[in-house]
């Protein structure tokens, strides 16, 4: 029963992180609003060693459409521009000498479609992982059973892990229910 109790706490942790995981992705999709987190995930040389740009500026965002960027140092202001600008973000920064801008245009229909493919395609993986992690924890249960489980005693764990799996699309969905709703309101 012991082992059970492990790969229940084991399949729920490993769901949740699928579950993080589709979040960070989300908030990497801009919705046409300025949003920090559109930053993530990028890499600015910093005297040699690559450093998350959060950890060498400040990243706000004064209103809707626009994301401000301050360095702590003036120097890195080039080095912040270049990263930017190889980030691919659909945006061109503008530096003032003391800041970066990156002004956010609106999202035409087609884009706004195009995101929503994007947001459904993550989802679909985080559901292929999390069907994965569902078959490793079944196959676990397997094993146990060929170790003496009783046989009712696995069908109940196996049940258990169903139903644990089924909670985890739901909220997969709700995910994506919720940020196609952000995409596509104008």
């Amino acid at each position: 029963m012991q082992n059970l109790n492990t790969i229940y706490q084991s399949t729920d942790d490993q769901m949740n992180k699928a579950i993080d995981h589709l979040e960070a992705e989300l908030a990497k999709i801009r919705a046409g609003k300025a949003s920090p987190h559109m930053l993530d995930g990028i890499m600015v040389d910093y005297y040699g060693s690559n450093t998350p740009l959060n950890q060498v500026s400040n990243i706000t965002t004064p209103d809707a459409r626009t994301i401000v960027i301050q360095p702590w140092e003036k120097g890195m202001l080039v080095n912040i521009e270049k990263s930017i600008m190889g980030a691919n973000l659909g945006v061109t920064p503008m530096n003032d000498g003391s800041v970066i801008r990156l002004n956010i245009p609106p999202l035409t229909e087609e884009r706004r479609k195009e995101l929503v493919k994007k947001t459904k395609q993550e989802g679909e993986q985080t559901k292929v992982s999390i069907r994965n992690i569902r078959k490793d924890a079944n196959d676990l249960i397997k094993k146990e059973l060929k170790n003496g489980l009783p046989e009712d005693v696995a069908k109940d764990a196996e049940t258990k892990v169903q139903t644990t799996t089924d909670q985890y699309i739901l909220k997969v969905d709700k995910h994506l229910e919720s940020k196609e709703k952000e995409i596509m309101t104008v």
